[in-house]
């Protein structure tokens, strides 16, 4: 059985000529929303996957505008708000070292380097230089924020999902 991820979710149109606003859950941007490639839309409570090829990409603010081939105006793509943009397991391609899939990361245990339990990953947030990995603490109310930088995060263990990290003075 095929398995699926996320790479965005279509939150609105944008202008009348069958551009849509995207939020990318994806990394590779570039790569999944480059001009020929395809993606799956997904709406809610369907199984069903409909087949996009990308026409148009460009950045706009904090978002990714994205137009599909045979789709010209905004009737065509008022439907898709809200649906989730997908690809397949075989779509994704080989990472490099130190490199990882979102799906990969979520979910995984958070340990400091004396092997105490700290949380989960529960999501992860590019806002510049570098992503920063949500952690819901296993017995404090409050999220920590891990940078992803080499000083902070020591081990990423992909196959036992075991994420172990220095706890730097002020990280708390």
């Amino acid at each position: 059985m095929t398995k699926w991820f996320k790479v965005g979710k279509i939150v609105n149109t944008h202008g009348v000529r069958g551009e849509v606003r995207v939020i990318a859950t994806t990394d590779f941007e570039e790569e999944r929303f480059a001009i020929g490639a395809t993606l799956y839309l997904e709406q809610q409570n369907t199984d069903e996957r409909i087949p996009l090829v990308v026409a148009s990409h460009r950045k706009h603010k904090n978002f990714d505008l994205v137009t599909f081939e045979g789709y010209h105006n905004i009737n065509e793509v008022e439907s898709f708000k809200g649906a989730l943009l997908k690809v397949s397991e075989e779509q994704l391609g080989e990472l490099d070292e130190d490199e990882f899939y979102y799906h990969e990361i979520i979910g995984s245990a958070v340990v400091d380097e004396k092997g105490e339990t700290i949380g989960k990953v529960k999501e992860i947030l590019s806002p510049g230089a570098n992503d920063v990995w949500v952690v819901q603490r296993k017995n404090r109310g409050k999220d920590l924020l891990v940078p992803y930088i080499s000083d902070v995060v020591k081990d990423v263990n992909v196959a036992e999902k075991i994420i172990t990290i220095h706890l730097m003075e002020g990280l708390e």
